[in-house]
């Protein structure tokens, strides 16, 4: 069986994934070293201040004779820069492979083509923009970090199959299952940020952590302009990162902003400049709403359960036309995803 250059990017593709989770604020990358039509190692970025892929990948290679006349498959742009670990283009070169394959161009200002342009320099073979759609998929909130200067947005909620997110009274009522709460904890493994507003912190009381799914943490913020959230409550409870954005306050936990005016930008810019990368909006109608008619948002996650309470605080409204539409069923729910 002969494989081709997409072959093998996929490949990167799946190792890449194996990173999700453990790797931002840096990119998910997996790399394949070829010889002789056969893969004579691999590798990807485990963790964050870890060896990257391409690192991990020649480190792997036990013929080491063969890596001359190798090509070796990545499908992110290697670093050309010193960070917390050596840069890869040197690597490459030093291990004097025969090509170098890729998917992406790096968007970071520190790479950015520096990489490629070392390679070449050396007399390395380069080929780019191989399956470059479906990297970017992979990477979108690294791509849409630096290419937008903020993070990527994933607006999320849970409604009755009648439309409405809870009753009006103060008693709960279950729309998620447990299988799907699950993957609620997984999605916040992934992502680098949640945020609530003031009357679901008031009134659910959210610790907003991944105790049913194993993984970090995310920074969890809480808009609250009159700091009306108890120290009782979860969210001061100390327990991970927390930003609570205020009208009144400034320190380590408060993060003080002006209300007379659309916090959604500056909240943005502040988290672009704290390095998170993504973050979940997951606040009740009237926060989700505004996301919405500001159109800030990449991505939004609505599951639907199969119970009715006929009346209570009605869910979101998406207003946008034309956005890529996904449906997936799980036991009684139904998960409407929609993208831009």
């Amino acid at each position: 069986m002969t494989f081709n250059d997409n072959t093998y990017m996929q490949r990167c593709f799946y190792l890449a994934r194996l990173g999700r989770g453990y790797v931002a604020p840096n990119p998910m990358v997996g790399c394949v070293v070829v010889a002789q039509g056969r893969i004579i190692g691999e590798g990807y970025h485990r963790q964050c201040g870890g060896p990257h892929a391409e690192v991990n990948a020649l480190n792997s290679v036990k013929e080491r004779h063969l890596l001359p006349e190798s090509t070796v498959y990545v499908n992110l742009e290697p670093c050309s820069h010193y960070g917390k670990t050596p840069p890869c283009a040197d690597r490459l070169v030093c291990e004097g492979v025969k090509k170098v394959v890729i998917c992406n161009v790096d968007p970071n200002p520190q790479v950015a083509g520096r990489g490629i342009a070392k390679l070449k320099a050396a007399g390395i073979e380069v080929i780019t923009g191989v399956l470059e759609k479906e990297g970017w998929e992979l990477n979108k909130r690294f791509f849409t970090y630096f290419t937008q200067k903020r993070p990527y947005i994933i607006l999320k909620w849970a409604q009755t199959a009648d439309g409405f997110l809870d009753a009006f009274d103060d008693k709960p009522i279950r729309i998620s299952t447990d299988i799907s709460k699950a993957l609620v904890h997984q999605m916040r493994a992934e992502e680098s940020a949640i945020l609530v507003g003031t009357q679901t912190a008031l009134k659910d009381n959210p610790s907003l952590h991944t105790r049913r799914w194993f993984g970090k943490h995310p920074l969890r913020i809480a808009i609250d302009k009159n700091v009306k959230i108890p120290s009782t409550h979860h969210l001061l409870d100390g327990s991970q990162p927390t930003m609570i954005v205020n009208a009144k306050q400034q320190d380590e936990l408060h993060w003080q902003v002006d209300f007379n005016k659309n916090i959604i930008p500056e909240l943005l810019t502040e988290l672009y400049t704290r390095k998170i990368q993504s973050i979940i909006i997951e606040g009740g109608e009237k926060t989700l709403q505004s996301f919405i008619a500001g159109n800030y948002f990449d991505e939004i996650q609505v599951e639907i359960g199969s119970y009715c309470c006929q009346q209570g605080t009605p869910a979101p409204i998406i207003t946008q036309k034309g956005l890529r539409q996904e449906i997936r069923h799980i036991g009684d729910a139904t998960f409407m995803h929609y993208y831009r």
